[in-house]
């Protein structure tokens, strides 16, 4: 019996790696595609919790809450959700849309380990806190994945994976080398190459008032890759809910 759950726990576990995977190649190879999932899996997630959210909100805010007033949770909550939805899929379109296909692979690697990291770290919470991996993932899990992908794209240009184009580089690139009606592709690619400029120069910037380590952790927090922690989270809480239902069927 034993040696059964063992091997059930190691497919269990295969088909997630396998499943975080298989995200991130879609994102890599089909960006667009990748986009639209991303999207529909926001609203998803956004129709199903946010009026669930604000019943449990609105009495806190407003005192003598009625029916009347919860009508609107539904109005306001599909709202967020839809706003949500639609920022989550931009986000995902330019993490992984770009021209440089090298790139594009080494962020989809970084992004597979964020999802898993959040995968994995959800389904802690539910053994030890029987946390509900849909709900914490949703709001609560988005920053620190957003920290851990920014971290490992800095990581990337410090090993010189990436390099780190100056503003001047950028400036020129934008006047000479971008076309009068760019493509989604060349789009993405630039402020790629944008927010590395900007990653760098705040680097430089704060090394002039603490150490240049600590100005490179305060630079994985205010950069723009952070907002890619909400699409990680989205895939995360989707992957780790079917584990733990999975696993709740089985033992």
């Amino acid at each position: 019996m034993a040696l059964i759950r063992i091997l059930l726990n190691a497919f269990i576990m295969a088909a997630e790696l396998a499943a975080v995977a298989g995200i991130a190649w879609i994102g890599w190879r089909y960006p667009f595609v990748f986009a639209g999932l991303t999207v529909v899996l926001a609203l998803g997630f956004g129709l199903w919790l946010e009026h669930r959210r604000l019943k449990h909100e609105l009495p806190f805010y407003f005192d003598g809450a009625g029916p009347a007033r919860f009508r609107f949770t539904y109005l306001v909550g599909g709202l967020e959700a839809l706003l949500k939805s639609v920022l989550a899929g931009i986000a995902a379109l330019f993490t992984f849309s770009g021209t440089d296909t090298d790139r594009l692979m080494w962020v989809a690697i970084v992004f597979a380990v964020t999802v898993y990291a959040g995968s994995a770290t959800l389904r802690w919470l539910s053994l030890t806190f029987q946390a509900t991996p849909s709900r914490w993932g949703y709001f609560r899990l988005s920053v620190p994945l957003g920290l851990l992908f920014s971290a490992g794209l800095l990581t990337l240009v410090q090993f010189g994976v990436f390099t780190a184009p100056s503003i001047t580089d950028m400036g020129w690139k934008i006047i000479w080398d971008l076309p009068a009606k760019p493509n989604v592709e060349q789009v993405s690619e630039l402020f790629f190459g944008l927010k590395q400029a900007f990653d760098d120069f705040m680097v430089r910037i704060l090394s002039g008032l603490m150490p240049e380590a600590w100005a490179r952790i305060a630079a994985i927090a205010i950069s723009v890759n952070v907002l890619t922690g909400f699409v990680a989270a989205l895939y995360a809480s989707a992957i780790s809910g079917l584990v733990r239902s999975t696993e709740k069927q089985l033992f």
